[in-house]
C-alpha cells in the first residue's frame, strides 16, 4: 500500500528500531521545571476535589470565562484566571441501584462502579451536554450553566435524562470520542457492556440515528477511538463531513506479521441518512486511510503506529486547518513522535485508489475496476452532482461502499517525517494543544505535548530548508503533577495565555509563557527562541506585536544573540567567589547554566599571570553538570577560574571563582588565630574567618582544622538526581573514596 504501508509489513521492525532510532538520545529541554518551582515562583495553580479522581473531560468556555470539569461522580466549573477559586462544583453519582448490579456483574465497586464523566459539550447558550459510564449503565444529562458571567450556575437537570448508550463509553478504561454540531452528537464508542461492538454513531437531533455495519471486520476492527472534529468543506453545507481518528488491528496485515496496530482517519458525510434498501440506517459515506508517522530509513521506514491525540489548528483558511497528532510506538523501544498532516493530503488519500482483497488468500491491492457513480464517499450535494439524498444512490454504489470502506493510499505527514520525536525518554506522549503565536519574523506553532509521566513538554516548530519541512525545538519541560500522573486532557486560551492540564489526581494551569525565567540578559532571552517572549531593552518580558520594534529584540528562527544583543549593556554583574581549598584535598567550583542545552567551559588564570587558558580535561579535573571538581589539590592551582555557558555557538560568561589553595601549616595557624582572637562584634571580618566558616560552618579552632586537612574527593550527585529537580542546585556535593595524589604534571 505505498512505500509508507510496505514498511509497516517487513518483520525486522525491532531491528530497525535499533539501526534507526535506537542509539539516538532524547532531547534535552532548554528549561526543566519542578511541580515545586512552577508553584512557587510561575503561576502553577492547582484544582482537585476529595475523594475524587479520573479528570477526564475538560471543556473551555471563553464568553463565559469558564473551565468546565468531568470527573469521577462531579461536574465542576471553574474560574479561567485562577482555577483554584470560584469553583462551583456538582455531585453526580450513579443511582444505588446501578452500582450494586455493576458489582453483581464482577466489578470492583469502589473504583469501577461509579459515574465517570466522559463527555462534556456546550449544548446551547444555557445548557451543557455531560455523559457518564453511570456504572456500566452510559447516562447524558444537561446541565444548566446559565448566561450571567457574574453568577456562574451549575445545576444538572434531572427532567431530561438521556440514555448514554452509543454516547459514553461503558467501561471507565475506554476513552470518549465525539462531536456535538449543532444538535447532533457525533461519536466513537463500544455500544455494549462487553465492549465488542464498536460503532461510529450519530443521536440526538432530529435526523434518524445512523451507526456503522455491525461486526464487520472490513470497516472496524477493535478500534480505540482518539478524537473525532467537524470540518467543513465548503460554502455549501452540503459538502461538510465529519472526520474520525482511531487506531485498531489492521486488516491488511499479513498472517505472517499477526496482530499489527495502525492509525486510521475516517470520514462520513453530515447529511448522510443512510441506504434505501442497503444499509438502511447505516452510514453509506463512510471510507478510512490509513495514518502514517514513520521515520524513512535505508533499509525501510521505522513507524510510530500507535495514535495518541489530534489537535486541529485552524488557519486564515477554515477549510484547511493543520492537524497535529501525537503517536508512540508498541515496539520493544520506548518512543512518541509529534506528526503534521495538511487536510488536503487527507482529502487526496480519499480520492484516491479503493484497496482491494479478492478472496482469504490474495494480497491487499489498488483496486482496478470500475467504481461506480457517484463515488463512493461523496455527500450528497449540487457541488458534485444531481443526489438529493443518499437514499437516492443506486443499489450498486451502496454495495461498493459497503464492501471498500478502505483506502489504499495512506497520508502521510507533511515533510515526510516527524517533526518531533523522543527515544528513551522515559515517557510516553498522550496529549497535543498547539497555539499560533506573532512573533518579529512571522508566525510559529508552539506545541504543548502532555506524557504520562505528568510532564508537558512546550515544542515550537520551526522552518527548516523550504516548506513545508519544519522540526521541533524542545524549549521547557513543566512537572505539572506532584504525583507524576498521566496527563489525560488539555485545553488551551490563546485569549489568556493559560494552559489547562487534566490527569486522574486533578487539574493544573500554567500560563503558556514564563519569560523571566529564560535570564536577565539579553543573550539569554535571544537563546530561549520562545516566540512569546522578547527582550525589551531592560529584562525578557511578553512580546506584544503592537510595541515600539526598535525595543523588541528576538530571534526564534536562529537563536542567536550576536547581532542582536551586541554592546547590550544591560548583563548582570559577574558573579565571584572566593573558594578555600587544602593541598592534597578537594574543591568543588560551582557553576550551573540556566540552559540545560548550553555547555560549559572552564579557563584559568594562574595567580600572578594576565593570560587564561583553557581548563584541561583530565582525571584531577572532572567536569559535572554542576561544576568543576578539583581533587588532589596543589599550591599552583591557585588562580581565578572563569565559567562560561556555549551555546548556539555564542560563549557568554556566567561565574568568576578565584581559588585559594593553602597548605596544611597555614590551615593550621588560621586555626590557632581564630582560636586566639577575640570576637569583634562591629569590626571588619577578616577573610580567614569566612574560610574556617566555609570548611565547618558554625564551627571553628582546632575542630576546623582537621577538617581542612586532605579529605576524600568530594563528588557531586550524578545526573540523575536532577530528573524531575531543579535546573539549579545549592547543596554540597558528596564525599568519594580518594584515589591519592598523581604524579602527572600540573597542567
Amino acid at each position: 500500500m505505498g512505500r509508507a504501508e510496505a514498511a509497516a509489513m517487513i518483520p525486522g521492525l525491532a531491528l530497525l528500531w535499533v539501526a534507526v532510532l535506537g542509539g539516538a538520545a532524547p532531547s534535552t529541554p532548554r528549561l526543566r521545571l519542578s511541580f515545586q518551582e512552577l508553584q512557587a515562583q510561575h503561576g502553577l495553580r492547582t484544582f482537585r476535589l476529595e475523594r475524587t479522581c479520573c479528570y477526564e473531560a475538560l471543556l473551555l468556555d471563553e464568553e463565559r470565562g469558564r473551565l468546565f470539569v468531568g470527573a469521577e461522580n462531579h461536574v465542576a466549573s471553574l474560574s479561567l484566571d485562577n482555577i483554584s477559586k470560584r469553583a462551583k462544583k456538582l455531585a453526580w453519582p450513579a443511582p444505588v441501584e446501578w452500582r450494586e448490579e455493576c458489582n453483581w456483574a464482577g466489578k470492583d465497586i469502589g473504583t469501577e462502579c461509579m459515574n465517570f464523566v466522559k463527555l462534556l459539550h456546550a449544548y446551547n447558550r444555557t445548557h451543557l451536554l455531560a455523559c457518564g459510564t453511570g456504572a456500566f449503565h452510559p447516562t447524558c444529562a444537561f446541565v444548566e450553566v446559565g448566561q450571567r458571567l457574574e453568577e456562574p450556575m451549575l445545576r444538572l437537570d434531572l427532567r431530561r435524562l438521556e440514555d448514554g448508550k452509543g454516547k459514553s463509553p461503558y467501561d471507565p478504561r475506554h476513552r470518549a470520542a465525539s462531536v456535538l454540531v449543532g444538535e447532533e452528537l457525533y461519536s466513537g464508542v463500544a455500544a455494549d457492556l462487553m465492549g465488542r461492538d464498536f460503532t461510529i454513531f450519530r443521536s440526538l437531533g432530529q435526523r434518524p440515528s445512523l451507526r456503522t455495519e455491525p461486526h464487520d471486520s472490513r470497516w472496524l476492527n477493535e478500534p480505540k477511538f482518539v478524537k473525532v472534529f467537524w470540518i467543513p468543506e465548503s460554502e455549501n453545507p452540503d459538502d461538510d463531513k465529519i472526520y474520525f481518528f482511531f487506531r485498531e488491528t489492521a486488516v491488511e496485515a499479513t498472517p505472517a506479521l499477526g496482530r499489527l496496530s495502525v492509525s486510521r482517519v475516517g470520514q462520513i458525510c453530515r447529511n448522510d441518512v443512510g441506504g434505501q434498501r442497503s444499509l438502511v440506517n447505516k452510514w453509506t459515506t463512510f471510507l478510512k486511510a490509513r495514518l502514517v508517522c514513520s521515520v524513512p530509513g535505508a533499509e525501510g521506514d521505522t513507524n510510530f503506529d500507535h495514535l495518541q491525540d489530534v489537535f486541529l489548528l485552524s488557519s486564515r483558511d477554515r477549510w484547511t486547518p493543520l492537524l497535529y497528532a501525537v503517536f508512540s510506538t508498541t515496539s520493544i523501544f520506548q518512543g512518541s513522535a509529534v506528526c503534521v498532516y495538511s487536510m488536503n493530503d487527507v482529502r487526496r488519500a480519499f480520492l484516491g485508489p479503493f484497496a482491494h482483497k479478492e478472496g482469504p488468500v490474495h494480497q491487499w491491492v489498488s483496486y482496478q475496476g470500475r467504481v461506480p457513480y457517484p463515488r463512493p464517499g461523496m455527500c450528497p450535494s449540487k457541488t458534485f452532482g444531481t443526489f438529493s439524498s443518499t437514499k437516492d444512490f443506486p443499489d450498486d454504489v451502496i454495495q461498493f461502499a459497503r464492501n471498500h470502506p478502505l483506502m489504499y493510499n495512506a497520508v502521510l505527514p507533511m515533510g515526510g517525517r516527524p517533526l518531533f520525536q523522543q527515544v528513551g525518554a522515559g515517557y510516553t506522549f498522550t496529549q497535543i494543544t498547539a497555539d499560533r503565536v506573532a512573533a518579529v519574523d512571522g508566525y510559529y506553532d508552539v506545541l504543548f505535548i502532555g506524557t504520562d509521566a505528568g510532564t508537558v513538554l512546550k515544542v515550537i516548530s520551526v522552518p527548516k530548508g523550504g516548506r513545508p519541512n519544519a522540526e521541533g525545538l524542545l524549549l521547557e519541560e513543566l512537572h505539572m503533577f506532584e504525583d507524576s500522573a498521566a496527563v489525560t486532557s488539555m485545553q488551551i486560551s490563546s485569549k489568556r495565555h493559560q494552559l489547562y492540564v487534566a490527569s486522574r489526581s486533578g487539574v493544573a494551569q500554567i500560563p503558556l509563557h514564563r519569560c523571566a525565567a529564560h535570564g536577565r540578559a539579553c543573550a539569554e532571552c535571544c537563546l530561549a527562541r520562545d516566540p512569546y517572549c522578547a527582550w525589551d531593552g531592560a529584562a525578557c518580558t511578553r512580546f506584544q506585536p503592537s510595541a515600539k520594534r526598535r525595543f523588541r529584540r528576538q530571534d526564534v528562527r536562529n537563536g542567536d544573540p550576536s547581532t542582536l544583543c551586541t554592546g547590550d549593556s544591560s548583563h548582570p554583574a559577574l558573579l565571584e567567589r572566593k573558594v578555600f581549598g587544602v593541598e592534597g584535598g578537594s574543591a568543588f567550583l560551582e557553576c550551573e547554566p540556566r540552559s540545560l542545552q548550553a555547555r560549559v567551559e572552564w579557563t584559568f588564570q594562574r595567580a600572578g599571570e594576565a593570560a587564561y587558558t583553557q581548563v584541561p580535561a583530565e582525571e584531577r579535573a572532572e567536569r559535572t553538570t554542576r561544576g568543576l571538581l578539583l581533587r588532589w589539590l596543589r599550591r599552583g592551582d591557585s588562580g581565578v577560574y572563569l565559567c562560561a555557558a556555549v551555546e548556539q555557538g555564542f560563549s557568554q560568561p556566567m561565574r568568576r571563582l578565584v581559588l585559594h589553595v593553602l597548605s596544611a601549616a597555614q590551615a593550621e595557624r588560621l586555626a590557632r588565630t581564630e582560636e586566639a582572637a577575640p570576637v569583634a562584634p562591629s569590626g571588619p571580618k577578616l577573610w580567614y574567618r569566612d574560610f574556617l566558616q566555609l570548611v565547618e560552618p558554625g564551627g571553628g579552632g582546632t575542630k576546623s582544622l582537621r577538617m581542612c586537612r586532605p579529605q576524600p574527593a568530594p563528588r557531586p550527585p550524578p545526573p540523575e538526581s536532577r530528573r524531575k529537580g531543579r535546573n539549579r542546585r545549592t547543596h554540597a556535593p558528596e564525599p568519594r573514596a580518594e584515589r591519592g595524589p598523581r604524579s602527572a604534571a600540573h597542567w
